[in-house]
């Protein structure tokens, strides 16, 4: 038994009423839609057909039926037709993105939360992964006789700083010339290219061996490393605003992902860099999200940099909507972290 154009025809209209109803479908209901032109009694067939392929559950035996994540995975693939995002969604989304706080780390957040209100479904933000930033500027700021404030600006406007121990008979002028050295050697480098940098630096400033080794020691541990926070998360209650969730256990089972955020970064980082990625149901690989579906995007910063951006929602989610706003959402925040206005 095959997919025909009438079993693909049925199938969409199926899945595209319980997207919007939640509620199991009847061949009554497929009937009444413009353009199907079948009757019940063919539609109940074909139904039967569909059920047996794997496409369809029926919940109860005197219920219409539901589509199946095998059914979900057809539809994304090969049924799902995408229409532009409405020019008030956009303006919707610029408005609140211009008014961004300077701080990338601010202006994530912003985005996840744009993100979650405009698909109604909870958001998740990485952070662009520092090891593929570039290095600005490098500053040694002294705090104390002993101590100096390291501060990295990245080519994304991402600052970390952290206090370093500052060896005897150091000055503030020596850090300020020390400070325009590292940004002349470091300025333009990926993360991931200091430690080859430093290599050569020991060298040529032995006698500076022990603050170029405080910096960068400072540096592997709060740049290179990826961190906690790196990933925001918006809206994890609007799951529960869905009839597929009143149950407790349920509920309670899916908001534990939100909280333990190291087994989501742990997923959003295997996007491999697909522009649009959508796993459904297990295909998440996390067991608590086995009735959810996983819709994520990249957005660049710069020519080497990346983040990625996703949605949680059920698994009869609105894909269409959600892959649209996305991929806009994607395009703002990488004209932003380029310094493109809107």
């Amino acid at each position: 038994m095959t997919l025909d154009d009438r079993k693909f025809m049925i199938l969409k209209a199926i899945i595209d009423d319980y997207i919007l109803t939640a509620v199991p479908v009847g061949s009554r209901t497929i009937s009444r839609k413009a353009g199907v032109g079948f009757s019940p009694a063919t539609i109940r067939n074909e139904m039967s057909d569909l059920e047996e392929l794997g496409y369809l559950a029926q919940p109860h035996t005197s219920a219409g039926r539901i589509p199946s994540n095998k059914a979900y995975r057809l539809y994304v693939d090969r049924l799902l037709q995408l229409g532009g995002l409405s020019a008030e969604m956009k303006q919707r989304i610029d408005q609140h993105m211009n008014q961004r706080s300077n701080q990338v780390e601010e202006m994530i957040r912003t985005a996840a939360s744009v993100l979650s209100d405009a698909t109604q479904y909870t958001s998740v933000i990485v952070a662009p992964q520092m090891h593929s930033l570039r290095i600005k500027r490098v500053q040694l700021v002294p705090i104390s006789d002993t101590a100096a404030l390291m501060v990295v600006v990245t080519n994304a406007g991402i600052v970390k700083d952290a206090v370093i121990r500052v060896p005897e008979g150091i000055t503030p002028e020596h850090l300020y010339r020390i400070s325009e050295m590292l940004t002349g050697e470091l300025q333009n480098h990926t993360l991931s290219e200091v430690r080859q940098i430093f290599a050569q630096l020991f060298r040529d400033l032995s006698k500076h061996r022990r603050l170029l080794g405080g910096v960068m020691s400072a540096m592997e541990d709060k740049l290179i490393e990826d961190a906690p926070e790196d990933i925001v998360i918006m809206g994890p209650t609007k799951m529960l605003n869905y009839p597929e969730y009143s149950d407790v256990e349920k509920a309670k089972n899916i908001l534990s992902v939100f909280e333990s955020r190291d087994r989501l970064l742990n997923v959003l980082k295997k996007t491999g860099g697909m522009e649009i990625s959508i796993r459904i149901g297990p295909e998440t690989g996390i067991e608590e999200l086995k009735d959810c579906s996983l819709v994520t995007a990249t957005y660049n910063v710069g020519p080497h940099g990346k983040g990625t951006l996703g949605i949680i929602g059920p698994t009869r989610m609105d894909y269409g909507r959600v892959i649209n706003v996305m991929g806009y959402m994607g395009q703002v925040i990488s004209n932003l972290l380029s310094g493109e206005e809107l």
